[in-house]
């Protein structure tokens, strides 16, 4: 049996953007990749970039009248701004498009009172390596989705990355904790591993490049590898060499990394949970 073709649909139903900045370029860009229409697309953003005006030439809509019944609307903008963007996508509300929200610690709940009661609404939580296509996207669906709804959802967010569905939308503040402000984790990490570096004998410049593609090479390896990151690290440890020293230090488990990512992981996910 053959899947649904959603792009189809949306090229023939029409799809709704409202804001345009980072995520909502890097997103459009896979969509139309992927082979959403300029034509069956419609943005709104107050301050349109360039490479946006110029997809004006090859039809796309750009703040101009909405279509009726497209099948989906994407909340790009951000969480403060929700209040004053929606009401202009409010009318879409009630009705078979599906909404898909991109805005961190903004709960289904909100959005639900927002858009309008009996929408079908996906909160979802990207990270910002999906400005690369890297990305890893969580997301959660309300009552009023059904499955092709939720299908769709993936089909366009798998745009820029991954995708997980998650049980229950009590998992969102944990996701958001380790995958949504993860890569600020990642990017600190190669400033004290350059740092590092620095301190033991290597010029800035050099030290940086080092632990820029030290922590790039790694992950991809993760990712990529058949092996757990914990076997990988097995691998790559002599006994009583220098990593094994390094890690001696890193794995204490009183004032090493593990204690430190748990706390770290676990101030995101009560923020979260006090912003929501």
């Amino acid at each position: 049996m053959s899947k649904p073709n959603h792009i189809e649909e949306i090229n023939a139903r029409g799809l709704v953007l409202l804001g345009c900045g980072k995520m909502g370029s890097a997103m459009l860009k896979g969509w139309l990749e992927a082979g959403v229409l300029p034509t069956s697309t419609a943005v709104i953003d107050p301050y349109p970039s360039e490479w946006l005006r110029t997809l004006q030439d090859h039809g796309l809509n750009l703040d101009k009248e909405l279509p009726e019944n497209p099948a989906v609307c994407i909340l790009a903008v951000k969480p403060q701004m929700m209040g004053d963007a929606t009401p202009q996508v409010v009318a879409l509300g009630g009705g078979k498009t599906v909404f898909i929200s991109v805005a961190a610690g903004t709960n289904l709940s909100t959005l639900n009172a927002l858009v309008g009661e009996g929408s079908p609404i996906v909160r979802a939580m990207p990270n910002t390596p999906a400005a690369i296509g890297r990305g890893i996207t969580a997301l959660v669906a309300n009552k009023h989705c059904s499955k092709d709804n939720l299908a769709m959802a993936q089909e366009l967010l798998s745009a820029v990355g991954q995708t997980v569905v998650l049980r229950s939308e009590k998992q969102m503040d944990a996701v958001t904790a380790v995958s949504g402000s993860g890569p600020a984790y990642v990017f600190h990490l190669i400033e004290c591993l350059a740092q590092a570096g620095v301190e033991q004998g290597l010029p800035e410049n050099l030290a940086m490049q080092l632990a820029k593609a030290t922590v790039g090479g790694a992950g991809q390896l993760a990712e990529d590898a058949e092996e757990t990151p914990t076997q990988l690290r097995i691998n790559v440890t002599s006994p009583n060499g220098t990593t094994a020293a390094a890690l001696d230090v890193l794995m204490n488990k009183r004032n090493g990394m593990p204690p430190l990512l748990s706390r770290a992981v676990a101030a995101a996910k009560k923020r979260g949970e006090e912003l929501a």
